[in-house]
């Protein structure tokens, strides 16, 4: 079959702030080259940089007056990021990270970023998750969002192809290189044959972000499937550290990270009977005043982490939701027993230097609505813009949220996986980051390897002779899997399915009987088959996506038989203790890989942190 290609230098795939990013490098870098970006939703308005908000979106960067201001600050920031990541992530990653945050940051600067300053003209920064110095620049709840549309003004300046509503469905290899890619656009209605585009390109770039779509509940906006991962997989490139995902309590309803000052008022855990429950899920003899400094600390430890005790709250919350239950945040009335003078003396210097409209003490220490409209009014009225006023009684229903995938396809210093000519950056890479990460630097990866990965694709395809043909039957493969995708489950209910396995299985609490248990329900649903549904070809092939990622996640997670960051493993779904780190012997990654159409895991050691 006849087909039409689409004919480029470097090809990359999703356009968030990795994407953006590495599309500016790479025609910088080699002008005369033809650089196609490809997204599968609406250019700045889909995927995560576009639409993500927080209380104070923090952007990580060493700069020469960031804490300790010292000649070589950024040996602490990669400290950091290595220490933090449990020692699980490569070192030389780290090092790449902090060295570059200063540029990436003034980058952004000068394309028009409107960061905070202090009144000597200096980046405002604070301190993040884990880090022991300030290096938190922002613009406020919307610093994502200002970076997408200065990096979107910049592309809009250059000759950069730009295709919308595509979404790439398969990658092309020849001798082990990819060549090209298979694309099909979103639109329903015409003929599949009509809507496929083959691209061919000398060398890929992934940036299509994360899969919180694998499970039921996530933070991340439609369309967030992991495409990258399974095509990475499934052209058999490496994958990494796939079972340390960030989860912490959010909105329901608004998908809010409840992180920060909505902690730090100390609101009650309730369920739909109006029943505090966290007691029910903690060690015996458990005090109240303990339980108020867990809920105030949770503030500055949002993603669940075996080093911090405040993931006894993620696991009570998660259990309680196991039980058929709901969860919600309450602010009308202090929990049982809390009294605001008991927090320990730190938790209230914390809590007086964030007082923004100060109120008398009697007012301060009657309920969580008062103390969050002294330390953070705007969450407030955010909150009843959409939907929920705290202030008429209104609670806050939330659930364990999928955030963020800190593993992902395997890169190298040049944002290199693998595979020649197979590139990846932002939150679709892996091994820059390891069990957790420093708040602020997912932001910073994204700029750091995007500018790192265009630059190297771009100068790999210079110097590379003609790329070889696509055969017209690599098309006719795809569409006669189209066909076939016809009989078994429909997308929608197997993804449906997916979703609650994952969810109960590979989320807070994980077992080994609960994972292998998952496999298995995992496996049913691949021998059942996937069909087609009102829903659509890209629905579908998404879900297909999802389906390789949640094995993926799931057979890391039974391979790590310890507790390390967000991997909380427990022996039984009843102990109320995960089982401890195995350190240092468990300080390596999971590399998973296909081979021959099996699932291979292998335990390697990481690049160790060497300033040498």
């Amino acid at each position: 079959m006849a087909f039409k290609l689409i004919q480029c230098d470097v090809l990359i795939i999703g356009a968030g702030g990795a994407g953006l990013r590495a599309a500016i490098e790479a025609k910088e870098t080699f002008r005369k080259g033809k650089i196609v970006l490809v997204t599968k939703g609406s250019l700045g308005k889909s995927g995560v940089t576009a639409t993500a908000c927080s209380d104070r979106m923090a952007f990580h960067a060493t700069l020469p007056y960031t804490e300790p201001a010292t000649s070589e600050n950024w040996r602490y920031h990669a400290e950091d990021i290595y220490r933090i990541g449990g020692y699980v992530s490569d070192g030389d990653l780290a090092m790449i990270l902090a060295k570059e945050s200063q540029s990436a940051m003034e980058y952004l600067d000068r394309l028009g970023v409107p960061f905070v300053r202090k009144e000597d003209g200096r980046i405002d920064q604070f301190i993040t998750d884990g880090s022991e110095y300030a290096r938190a620049c922002y613009t406020g709840p919307r610093t994502a969002n200002h970076i997408e549309e200065a990096l979107l003004k910049k592309v809009a300046s250059m000759d950069i192809r730009i295709i919308e509503h595509c979404m790439i469905a398969d990658l092309i290899k020849y001798r082990g290189r990819v060549i090209g890619a298979i694309g099909i656009d979103e639109k329903e209605g015409s003929k599949i044959k009509d809507r496929v585009k083959i691209f061919s390109s000398k060398a890929i770039i992934l940036a299509t972000g994360g899969a919180g779509e694998v499970f039921e509940t996530h933070v991340f906006p439609e369309g967030m499937t992991g495409d990258g991962y399974a095509l990475a997989y499934r052209a058999g490139a490496e994958l990494v550290n796939m079972e340390f995902i960030q989860i912490g309590p959010a909105s329901v309803k608004t998908k809010l990270n409840c992180s920060g000052s909505l902690m730090r008022a100390v609101p009650r855990f309730l369920n739909e009977k109006g029943e505090e429950f966290l007691r029910n899920y903690f060690p015996k003899g458990i005090s109240s005043v303990e339980i108020g400094n867990l809920i105030f600390e949770k503030g500055a430890s949002w993603p669940i982490s075996l080093d911090k005790r405040t993931h006894l709250i993620d696991v009570a919350m998660f259990k309680e939701i196991a039980q058929g239950h709901r969860v919600f945040l309450d602010y009308g009335t202090n929990p049982e027993g809390f009294r605001f003078e008991r927090l320990d003396a730190k938790w209230q210097q914390r809590y007086a230097s964030e007082v923004k409209n100060p109120i008398p003490f009697e007012q301060r220490v009657s309920s969580p609505l008062d103390r969050l409209s002294e330390i953070n009014p705007e969450s407030i009225e955010w909150l009843k813009e959409h939907g929920i006023d705290l202030r008429s009684g209104e609670r806050i229903e939330i659930a364990p949220c999928i955030q963020h995938f800190q593993g992902g396809v395997k890169i190298r210093e040049k944002g290199n996986a693998s595979i020649k000519g197979l590139y990846a950056a932002g939150e679709c890479a892996g091994g820059q980051h390891g069990a957790n990460r420093p708040g602020g630097n997912a932001l910073l990866d994204g700029q750091v390897f995007g500018k790192i990965s265009g630059h190297e694709a771009a100068m790999e395809v210079m110097h590379l002779e003609q790329k070889p043909k696509i055969s017209s039957s690599r098309l006719d493969q795809f569409l006669s899997k189209l066909n076939r995708m016809k009989d078994g489950g429909k997308a929608s209910q197997i993804r449906k399915s997916l979703q609650s396995i994952t969810s109960l299985h590979a989320s807070v609490v994980r077992t080994p009987e609960g994972l292998r248990k998952g496999l298995k329900h995992l496996e049913a649903l691949r021998r059942e088959g996937l069909s087609i549904d009102e829903k659509g070809y890209v629905y579908a092939l998404e879900t297909e996506n999802l389906l390789d990622v949640a094995e993926m996640v799931m057979r890391a997670c039974l391979a790590r038989k310890e507790s390390r960051g967000p991997h909380l493993f427990f022996n039984r779904f009843d102990d109320l203790c995960p089982l401890p780190s195995q350190d240092p012997s468990w300080r390596k990654y999971i590399v998973i890989q296909n081979e021959s159409g099996k699932m291979v895991l292998k335990k390697e050691k990481p690049v160790s942190l060497n300033f040498s």
